[in-house]
């Protein structure tokens, strides 16, 4: 795919959804978005990331908050290039490239929006290879890539620049600033130059969603995904209770499914904040964070997200490995059980 037109935002979006694992924000909102950017600005330019020059400056951007808030509180083209062109400002800069800060519903359709407005190319990469809930769960921080300085904007116009000790402190700092903005803020963070990104970053990612939601248009089948995906098939089931707030900018609680077909009789808790960490079926872990665990609707495949959950669904729940950097002491640490409070080791899916 050498550029990114409003034919490819559906499969896209689609695949987006799923490598989001619940979270990264409702991908029909970034596909609206992105939409109307390509309408009037014309097709993205699409950039490998090992096409990447060593000079680039590469700019990440996001909408950062409570994916339940997001679906009522839409964000506006006009406050993502807002925090774009305002650390653009701030570093001095001419910005060379877009990227993606997460593959994840929303936020792998921003950066779209951003590169059309800004008339940038958009690089083919993420900083996950998934969705995280924290700002500092990206790769580009185990390789001392800092978080600011970052811009944060809201869609009625206000905006800051955050320059932090560390990565935790920008999360903790802009979780607060987004709380007050209404639980959702866009923001501009890890500007990084092209050699930086190449080591850092996941490449592909954009193809991967864009190939994911072509499968599922054409096939319907949770099992295509599965096998793309190098996954496994951990549970299908009923939705039969879910429980969910928003709570410091935080979309948490779990979902219970019971079992059908070869799961009757079982019981799956899926526990999550913003995104899916931890599948538990009558009392043991199946799988946990840092892989992907994802929700698939059983007739077509399609992600449901952790807003979307509702009583009833018929879902198959799935999970599939994760970029081996996870799953290193210092990707465990950072985005791992523990650090969300649950006092396990990993459960992963073999790669």
């Amino acid at each position: 795919m050498k550029e990114l037109t409003r034919d490819d935002l559906d499969d896209v979006a689609r695949g987006a959804a799923i490598l989001g694992t619940g979270g990264g924000g409702d991908p029909y909102i970034g596909r609206l978005l992105a939409a109307q950017a390509v309408r009037e600005h014309g097709p993205v330019p699409l950039v490998a990331l090992a096409e990447v020059p060593d000079d680039a400056v590469v700019l990440p951007v996001a909408m950062l908050g409570a994916p339940t808030v997001m679906v009522e509180k839409l964000p506006t083209a006009e406050q993502i290039g807002l925090a774009a062109s305002t650390l653009a400002g701030y570093l001095g800069k001419e910005l060379t490239h877009i990227a993606c800060a997460e593959a994840g519903g929303v936020n792998s359709l921003i950066p779209v929006l951003a590169a059309a407005q800004l008339g940038l190319p958009l690089v083919d990469a993420d900083g996950m290879g998934r969705a995280f809930p924290e700002l500092q769960m990206v790769l580009p921080t185990l390789y001392g890539i800092r978080a600011t300085p970052m811009a944060y904007a809201d869609e009625k116009g206000n905006r800051g620049i955050l320059d932090t000790v560390d990565n935790h402190w920008a999360e903790r700092l802009v979780r607060s600033a987004a709380i007050d903005m209404g639980c959702s803020s866009a923001i501009s963070s890890f500007a990084m130059s092209g050699a930086q990104a190449r080591e850092s970053m996941v490449p592909g990612t954009l193809s991967l969603c864009a190939e994911l939601g072509a499968l599922v248009r054409e096939t319907k089948s949770v099992a295509a995904v599965v096998e793309r995906l190098r996954g496994r098939i951990l549970f299908s089931g009923k939705v039969t209770d879910v429980a969910r707030r928003t709570v410091t900018g935080f979309a948490r609680g779990e979902a219970r499914l019971s079992g059908m077909d070869s799961d009757t009789g079982g019981e799956l808790l899926l526990r999550f904040q913003n995104e899916h960490l931890i599948a538990e079926r009558d009392g043991v872990v199946l799988a946990s964070v840092p892989d992907l665990i994802c929700t698939l609707d059983r007739e077509t495949g399609e992600a449901v997200t952790t807003e979307g959950l509702r009583y009833g669904q018929r879902l198959t729940v799935i999970a599939a490995p994760s970029d081996p950097r996870w799953h290193s002491a210092e990707g465990v640490a950072l985005a791992g059980p523990r650090y969300f409070g649950y006092d396990i080791d990993p459960v992963g899916v073999p790669a």
